[in-house]
């Protein structure tokens, strides 16, 4: 069982947190805030309960080297504004310097120490750098839900420095939805799987057959599948690996509970780049041509679909939604389940691009959007996550 942020006594204590503050910069200024705002609430309540923080968190992939263009720097000056308090910084996360203005910091403080990955040490579980994040707190609470799926010594090997350990707000929100939700969930269950890549929905996708009562396979990924058919798809993407892949799970899908949809319709054009060439049947797309959104025959079949379920999973766009031209789809899929959402049904968003795309929307008031990509996937998946792991106590 891991242990909550309501289970430990914070009065006078120095939080050791893991956040991720991975977050796109952009000239110096975070251009995206959700991972910031979403461990907020988190930041807040130990302030409430007369604790001082420290910040540790990883931007970027810098490969152990210092590189000034990944440094935390901008995203603690937009922390601090988001927060309306100023933050004292450490240019080295296990530097003395560090660890005294650690041991320094006041009830109500906060201190960010500087981008984990500068140090080959974080990605390498390193025993030794574990122990030296360790000191800058006396309780650790993990609240990286997006890092949860990698073996770290700043979410896995730190833990054992620490007889105080548990999760924050919005780590305990992810187990809830992306899997406590579906232990006993609210009928009918709708899977909305689009991107274009099976490899990483594989196991997912195998896992919900049984569980879901409809997996909608669209985007990118739709093209692999309408080939494993037998059906010529134009130009449009496929990923010839993946074939027999897909053959297996629509042959499984014979005798398990949940119905696979597929779209029946496509915007096609010559590459991302052009125009729109027009609205083809996924039968009759063109050679010299791929499919790059859907069509409006499929957006209100999959419309339908959602207004008549009660939990509803959304992960992968609909098409190349950074391209207007091409971002209908995505958008209108959004807006149902923003809908449904406010009619009382529960709507979760996968992490990575998906919760890119209801964010530039303005779609992201669905009962929960993941902090976490590849975490959000491995855990739907019913895999075990070794941040989780290590939190669990006897």
């Amino acid at each position: 069982m891991i242990k909550n942020l309501h289970t430990f006594d914070l009065k006078d204590k120095r939080i050791l947190m893991r956040v991720d503050f991975n977050v796109p910069l952009n000239n110096g200024r975070v251009t995206d805030d959700f991972r910031l705002r979403a461990v907020v609430p988190t930041i807040q309540h130990c302030l409430e309960q007369s604790a001082a923080i420290v910040l540790m968190s990883h931007l970027g992939r810098p490969k152990g080297k210092i590189d000034d263009d990944l440094s935390l720097i901008p995203v603690g000056e937009h922390l601090a504004d988001l927060l309306e308090m100023p933050i004292k910084f450490s240019d080295n996360c296990i530097s003395e310097d560090a660890l005294d203005t650690s041991l320094g910091i006041s009830a109500g403080e906060i201190h960010l120490l500087e981008n984990l990955r500068f140090h080959n040490e974080e990605a390498e579980n390193d025993s030794q750098f574990s122990m030296l994040l360790a000191k800058h707190g006396e309780v650790f609470i993990n609240e990286a839900f997006g890092t949860a799926h990698r073996a770290h010594a700043s979410n896995v090997g730190v833990v054992n420095h620490f007889k105080q350990k548990g999760m924050g707000f919005l780590m305990e929100k992810e187990l809830k939805y992306l899997k406590d939700s579906f232990d006993h969930p609210r009928r009918p269950v709708t899977l909305i799987l689009g991107g274009a890549k099976i490899d990483t929905k594989l196991s997912l996708i195998l896992r919900f057959l049984n569980k879901a009562d409809t997996i909608i396979i669209s985007g990118g990924m739709a093209f692999t599948f309408i080939k494993a058919k037998g059906q010529e798809v134009g130009g449009s993407l496929i990923d010839e690996k993946m074939i027999s892949s897909a053959k297996q799970i629509m042959d499984s899908a014979k005798n398990d509970r949940a119905q696979l949809i597929y779209p029946s319709d496509f915007v096609c054009s010559r590459n991302m780049d052009s125009k729109p060439k027009g609205v083809y049947s996924w039968r009759e797309i063109p050679k010299d041509l791929m499919g790059l959104d859907i069509g409006p025959k499929s957006i209100e079949r999959f419309k339908k679909i959602i207004s008549s379920s009660n939990t509803i999973l959304w992960n992968g766009p609909m098409g190349v939604f950074e391209k207007e031209s091409y971002a209908e789809g995505t958008k209108i899929i959004a807006e149902a389940l923003s809908e449904v959402t406010e009619a009382g049904q529960t709507t979760i968003v996968g992490g990575g691009d998906t919760a890119a795309a209801v964010r530039s929307f303005g779609q992201d008031n669905m009962s929960h959007v993941s902090t976490g990509g590849g975490a959000s996937l491995e855990l739907l998946s019913g895999e075990t996550l070794p941040a989780f792991t290590a939190l669990e106590s006897l």
